[in-house]
Formats: structure tokens, sequence, C-alpha cells
């Protein structure tokens, strides 16, 4: 097995390959130079005099993963290419274009995957592309290249993270030759999230049916992990392609994975995959993947990282920034100021703990709205902000301290009767209400129920992962004594919920249940 095939003759072959050398998978060079040859064979080098442009020499390799041509001759280049795509046409190349002016850049370009020009040639450019950090952008032009068609799937309710990592990939897989189309199920329901998406004029589908994307050879999955996991899909449905920045509680099964969460956004891992296939966006992909890092790491203020910065560097010259002037600045529709005057009406506080429940919701989104706001509060550390609408009930919170890690708490709150997840500072939960919202009981009973689920379980969730016997919160035992003065309207809200659920536990891991702007009020 050939990891990499190295044609040609020239210092970036010797410097490419004694820095390959020191790496994990084989390294093969072909060159017609025989004192190169020599030279290379002296450091250790596997290196065969042959002509690196005549296909029957290159026939000899099997399983080569990417094809670099780097000889001083840019004209020599373009011959070994040839060469190389007749013998393996599905391999990964990249060629150095020398300083030939009698080389046609599109004639180059046409069978090329990488093209460097003089002016970036160093060895670490190619070490990049080629070496082990590469290895992963080239999987993932590999499955690209070889599918058709793609939809590219957000999580339910999208944000400008999710939405704006879809359009990148899909920006990807359109130059590889593969037709990509951005989807979701739900709705884009939050006023900044809709002026996102129409100011930018981003395309996207919006799902009805799973059976929808049976229609596309292959699958993906930005900014969550698992199919049936915050998206309307089959569990069992096969995924192609899944990249995501949360940290997942299961293995995730697809042909490509990348899952890093030592980043704050999807959209800086998208940026990293834009670089390294050397591809031009334009202004809008740049300006929305600005903005989803913007939002996910919260103005760069939450779990942001070097790479995080770097990315956004990297897309400032081309963003239109007074476009996000505009979309950071859109009408609020009455339904959100009304869930959060109703969040602040109904807050209650529990040492530096406010929770509010706002009923009904006409507007999902909001909820996250209203536990951003309420965190503003003085003396306030965590906010929850829960309501129910269309048989759910949904819950946001938020939190400014290091003493509570929301995600955990959620997971430990509600994981067993719902789905929950998220950060340590921003998480969200759903929970099927069952049989409850049937009932024949007044409505402020029925909130009064949804109450007992919400605000109590996650307050004794909040004793554990908050240091233990509420002493961040020193209300917490005179809370405990509350939540035990009423026993059964708890048990009976919580059968309701189990009844539905068939008592089975079902989690959402990484982006599946807490996005801060996800039209869902899941975070």
């Amino acid at each position: 097995m050939v990891d990499r095939l190295i044609l040609g003759s020239g210092p970036l072959v010797s410097s490419v390959a004694g820095s390959l050398q020191e790496q994990s998978g084989t390294v093969q060079v072909v060159t017609a130079d025989e004192k190169r040859a020599e030279s290379l064979h002296e450091t250790g080098v596997s290196v065969f005099k042959l002509d690196p442009t005549d296909p029957a020499t290159l026939e000899r390799f099997d399983d080569v993963d990417v094809v670099a041509a780097l000889d001083t001759a840019g004209e020599h280049n373009l011959a070994a290419v040839r060469a190389a795509q007749r013998v393996f046409p599905d391999v990964y190349t990249l060629a150095y274009a020398g300083n030939d002016s009698a080389i046609d850049d599109a004639a180059f370009s046409a069978i090329v995957d990488r093209v460097i020009d003089p002016g970036r040639v160093t060895a670490q450019f190619v070490m990049e592309r080629a070496g082990d950090a590469g290895r992963q952008m080239r999987q993932l032009w590999r499955i690209l290249r070889e599918l058709d068609s793609l939809a590219v799937v957000t999580h339910d309710n999208p944000d400008p993270d999710a939405i704006a990592s879809g359009v990148a990939l899909a920006t990807l897989a359109d130059a590889t030759g593969c037709d990509a189309e951005v989807c979701y199920f739900g709705s884009i329901n939050h006023q900044e999230n809709r002026a996102f998406v129409n100011v930018l004029n981003l395309e996207l589908r919006n799902l009805t049916e799973s059976s929808e994307v049976e229609r596309f050879d292959g699958l993906a999955l930005v900014d969550h992990s698992r199919p049936g996991v915050n998206d309307q899909l089959p569990e069992e449905m096969p995924v192609d392609i899944v990249i995501d920045h949360h940290p997942p509680r299961t293995p995730v099964d697809a042909r490509f994975v990348d899952l890093r969460s030592d980043v704050g956004a999807t959209s800086t891992l998208l940026v990293d995959y834009l670089d390294q296939f050397g591809l031009d966006v334009s202004d809008d992909v740049a300006t929305a993947l600005l903005f989803g890092i913007h939002v996910d790491t919260q103005a760069f203020s939450r779990e942001v990282s070097q790479r995080d910065f770097l990315a956004a560097a990297t897309l400032t010259p081309q963003a239109d920034l007074a476009t996000l002037e505009r979309i950071e600045s859109p009408s609020i529709s009455p339904p959100t100021f009304e869930t959060i005057a109703a969040a602040i009406r109904n807050r209650r506080i529990e040492g530096e703990i406010l929770l509010s429940s706002v009923g009904r919701l006409a507007d999902r989104d909001a909820l996250a709205q209203a536990a951003d706001r309420l965190l503003m509060l003085e003396n306030v550390t965590t906010s929850v902000v829960y309501g129910f609408a269309d048989g759910t009930i949904y819950v946001s919170a938020r939190a400014r301290s290091t003493e509570i890690d929301l995600g955990e708490t959620l997971r430990d709150a509600f994981g067993k009767i719902g789905s929950a997840g998220g950060h340590v500072d921003m998480a969200g939960a759903q929970i099927t209400m069952g049989v409850l919202e049937a009932t024949d009981e007044r409505e402020e009973s029925l909130e009064q129920i949804v109450e007992s689920v919400v605000a109590d379980r996650f307050l004794e969730a909040a004793d554990t992962y908050g240091g233990g016997g509420g002493g961040h919160r020193p209300g917490a035992s005179a809370a405990r004594r509350r939540r035990r003065a009423a026993p059964d309207r708890r048990e009976r809200a919580q059968n309701g919920a189990r009844r539905q659920d068939g008592g089975t536990e079902r989690r959402r891991d990484g982006g599946g249940t807490e996005r801060r702007r996800d039209g869902g009020g899941t975070e």
C-alpha cells in the first residue's frame, strides 16, 4: 500500500518526502533525476528512478491515497498528473505550478485538485494537504466525489451556525461535482435567523417528510451527529458525512466523521475545509460563516478557541459587515415580546437560580431570548425558562457561573423522560407531555403540572451538579422541602410524560437539543 506518491525532482520533493517519512503511512518517490534518487535513498526514503510522466511506471503502485507532483518545472508536473489521472482516476492530486509562463492555468486546474502556485510553495503548505493533517480532508473529498447528489441536513429549527455550515459543505460538494442541497425540518422563527436567511439569500429546503431525503445519493449531518436526534430522520438511516463541534455521548456511525469539541462553532471547521480545498466562496457565504461563528461563540465570549479567531480573521476581509449589522437588528414579533414579558412576569428565584414558566408557547424560539435577558438580572447566575406547545415541554437554560454545568444538569433532570443536552453555560431540553395535554383540567392546572416537572427536577439536579448540598444556592434546603410538599402532583405529571415515552430514555447529544437561536426554544 502506498499512502503518498510524490512525483518529480527538486528541493520541494526532498523536503516534503523527508517530512512525510516521519508521519504514519508510507511514502514513495518517483523521479527521473539519478542524483536526486541517490540523495533521497541515503536518507531512507523509498525512491524509484523512473519516468513519473509514464502511466506504465505508475501502474506498479496500489492503493494510493494522494499524488503530489512537485517537480521544479510546471510542465513536468502537468504531464505527471495526466499520467496519474489515467492510472488513479479517483485519487486526490496536488501539483506545483512552477514558474513556466507557457503553462495554461485553465488546463492545470481542470485536472488537478489543488494547484500550488509559486507564491505559496512551501513544504508546510504541501504537508498540510499531503500529510496526516490532510487525511480527513482527502477522505471527505473522496466521499463527495463518489456521490452524485447529497442532502446536507441541519438539526431541526436551525440556527446560523448550522445553516452556514450546511451552505459551506454544499459549496464543497458542488466543487467536486456533487449536487448538494441544504435541508432542515421544523421552522426558522427567530427574527435574526429569518433575516439571516433572507438578507443573504441562502437557499434552504424545508423538509416535511423523511422520505424526501431518499432521493439523494448521500446524507450529511451538520451541527448535530445522529439521525433521529433533533431531526426527523429515521434513526437507522445510513449517514455518509458528519461534521459537528458538540461532544457526542455515544459513538457516531458514518463513513466520514469530524467531531471537534475544541472549537466554538461548526462553521469554524468548514472554514478550515474551504481553505484546504482551496475554494473561493461568495461574499454571502463568507458573511454567513462569520455570523455563524459570532452567534455560537456569543460574540467570541463563550467556549471560543484560537481557531475560531483565525477563521473569523480569514472571513472578515470578504464578509459584508454592514449586512451583519442589518441581520442583528431585525424587528421583533409581538409573540416574542409576549413570551419575554411572561418570563419576566412569572419569574421565581431560588438563591441565584431564576426559573420562569411562560405557559403555552406561541413562539418557541422566544424561550432562548427570554433566558438570555433574565440572566442579566442582578444576583442571578442561572436562568431557566420553559413553556409548552404541540404536546411538548421546551426548556431553555443559561448560566454565567462555573458552579453549575447546565448540560449535565439538564441531562440528569430530563434525560429519562425526554431529551436534553448542551454546554456548561447554555443548554436545553424537550419533554413529551403525553396524556397531560389531553386532560380536561383548566389551563392553570396544566401550567402547574408543567412547572412541577421542570422546576422541581431542575432544582434537584442543580443540587448535584452545582456542587452538592445547594452550596451555591442559599435557598436549596427550603426548596427541597417545598418540592416534597407536593408529591402527588409531580408524580402524576411525570407518569403522564413517561406513558407517552414508554419509559425509555432518549438523549440528544452534542448539538441535538441545545442551540442558541434554533427556532425551537431548545437551548
